[in-house]
């Protein structure tokens, strides 16, 4: 559709990112197929301290769109505190940012 409506024909369900959305600083390992590899996030908690990730395991990715931004998407799952979190990873390629997504 033209002038962009939130999805994309590539991939319909993409035009909406759903749930808390917080800026993190991704470290990754970039293999000489052209895949990035996450291996470490860092983020700020509640209390403004910076927290260090470093387990995370990648269920998937997929390549996706969100309102027409190319971006891929890492299902993984994040150990931190003794404490297993399901969330998704996006990278936005354009923009060159990671955001981490709680849903």
């Amino acid at each position: 559709m033209a002038f962009g409506t939130g999805t994309s024909s590539i991939n319909g369900d993409a035009g909406i990112v759903r749930g808390i959305q917080k800026e993190v600083a991704c470290e990754c390992w970039c293999t000489a197929k052209g895949e990035i590899i996450p291996l470490m996030v860092k983020l700020k908690d509640e209390d403004g301290e910076m927290q260090v990730i470093r387990d995370i395991m990648v269920h998937s990715q997929k390549k996706k769109r969100y309102a027409g931004i190319p971006s891929t998407e890492y299902d993984c799952t994040l150990t931190a505190n003794g404490r297993n979190i399901r969330a998704w990873l996006i990278f936005y390629q354009t923009e060159g940012r990671w955001v981490l997504n709680f849903r």
